[in-house]
Formats: C-alpha cells, structure tokens, sequence
C-alpha cells in the first residue's frame, strides 16, 4: 500500500513480474496553454504517485519538471511513457527510451508502453525485454492492443506484457478483452474512464443515483467501478479540487447490484474511434498523431 501525504492510502495491483502499480494515476493527455507541469505539481499535493504521459503528448519536459520540483523520493512515483508509432523497432525504440529519460530527467522508468498496435512492434518489443533486462525499465507494456494482437505478441516472445492500457469507460466496457487479459495475466489501465464526458456520462440517471446512494460524484462511481473490475485508471483534470475528489475513491463500495446497473450501460462500441478501422490505422501509422 502506499500513504500519501492527504492520508489517502492508494491500494495497488500486482504486475506478472510482482511489480505494485497503483491502482490510480493521473494521466496528462491533451493538457492545454503548457499547463502540463502545474497540472502535475498540483496531482501529485493532492496524493498520486502514477503519472502517465507519452512521446505523442509533447510534454514529458514538463512532467519531468513537476517531478523534479515536487521534492517527492523517487521511489514512491511511478511514471509511465510510451512510444509512438513513428519510433517502433528495436533501434527507434531504444533511442526514444533514453531521449525520453533526459526529458523526464530520470534514470529509469517504471512503466513503458507501445502506444500503439501499428508499425514494428515486434522490434520495439525485444527493445523493450532488453530494457527490462537492463533494469532500465522495471515493467513493459502495450496501449490499444485488441486481444488478438496481444495473445500473439504473447506466444512469440520471451516477456508477457505487464499491462495493457485501453479505453475503458461505462459506454465500452470490453469483458471479453478484459477476460483474455486476466488468462495471459496483464493488468489492464483504462484510459478515458469518463468517455471525456460523452453520451452525457456526468448526468447519467442510473450513474447519478448510485452516486446519491455514496454520496459521492459521478466520476467517482466511474473510477471505483473499474476498480472493483480490478482495472487500474486514469484521470485527467487540471483543477486541483476534482483530482482530490478523484483519488478519493477508496472509503466505499459499490454493491453487486450496482455494478450489474453499470453493466447494462454497455454501448459496445468506443466512444471515440475504432482502432481496426484501416482509415485510422492509414492516418497513426503514416505519422499521425492522436487527437480528437
């Protein structure tokens, strides 16, 4: 378990290789006018110790600046990049790792991703075993893998991915994706818990009474559901008051009632775009970034 200085004690989960991950962490995707590093300074006062960024974001400097002013020991943070697409295989990845590390002026990493499924992953991959290897990295993943890419990214190399970082949220709750990751043993991370508010997620009625039921707020429901799917998640604000609201989801429970309320909530589909459409796979593949 880890105290934070709020007195909120964040659980953790357990990787493959027995690493402890936190089951909540503050994730920095599309923060806007360079706000990045305040954001983050302002994350970690209110108790994360998970902070997640990538070489597509554009601000892993100033999360490397946040983390250098906050004061926090290195060991109790546990910070997460990615590489893009456009620097996947074995030398590519290798280079951007370490470039990665100087702008986040750290050592090491405790969690690096493939972002996504596209480009030479298999020599990424073997980069990152031999980062791993290396102590350079403590645990490896992917983001955005379907369950067919990871099975066989799986049974063709030595390392089983630790995690897996996908969307998840009520509107696109993928049972048979999580099923898969639990029989391989990777931890799934949802990103964009909150849909970014889509299909009016805060005014939902069955999410807005189950949040009267805890006196609690909607995103909160939102984030304490995945966790009892044993999910770790991601949530991004820049305002301080909603971070500490969404750290604070440990002191209740939702019942098993609740939880199958959610489950009907199930749209089946991402709120945001499918990752095996060959437009999208064209347009990140050739060098796109990911934007809305």
């Amino acid at each position: 378990m880890i105290k934070e200085k709020n007195n909120i004690t964040v659980p953790t989960f357990k990787l493959n290789n027995g690493i402890e991950m936190p089951a909540t962490g503050f994730g920095v995707f599309q923060i806007e006018n360079n706000g990045t590093k305040k954001a983050v300074l302002d994350a970690l006062s209110a108790g994360y110790r998970l902070i997640d960024t990538a070489q597509a974001y554009g601000n892993e400097a100033e999360v490397g600046e946040a983390i250098q002013e906050s004061g926090i020991p290195r060991d109790l943070l546990f910070v997460t990049t990615k590489v893009w697409v456009s620097s996947t295989g074995y030398d590519a990845t290798k280079k951007e790792f370490e470039e990665a590390l100087i702008k986040l002026k750290l050592d090491y990493l405790d969690l690096y991703l493939i972002h996504q499924p596209y480009g030479d992953v298999y020599g990424s991959w073997r980069a990152m075993e031999d980062l791993q290897k290396e102590g350079k990295v403590r645990a490896i993943g992917i983001s955005n893998f379907n369950a067919d890419r990871f099975v066989d990214l799986t049974q063709h190399n030595d390392v089983t991915p630790q995690v897996n970082q996908v969307e998840l949220n009520p509107w696109f709750q993928q049972q048979d994706e999580l099923d898969w990751m639990k029989k391989l043993g990777i931890q799934p991370e949802a990103w964009a818990p909150f849909a970014e508010g889509k299909h009016g997620l805060f005014t939902n009625d069955v999410l807005s009474q189950i949040a009267d039921n805890h006196k609690k707020g909607v995103g909160q429901v939102v984030l304490r559901w995945l966790y009892q799917r044993g999910v770790v998640t991601l949530a991004k604000s820049v305002h301080k008051k909603r971070m500490e609201q969404n750290i604070n989801i440990f002191d209740f429970e939702l019942t098993s009632e609740e939880m199958k309320l959610i489950q009907q909530l199930d749209m089946k589909e991402s709120a945001f775009f499918d990752h095996r459409d060959p437009k999208m796979v064209e347009r990140l593949g050739g060098g796109g970034r990911w934007e809305e």
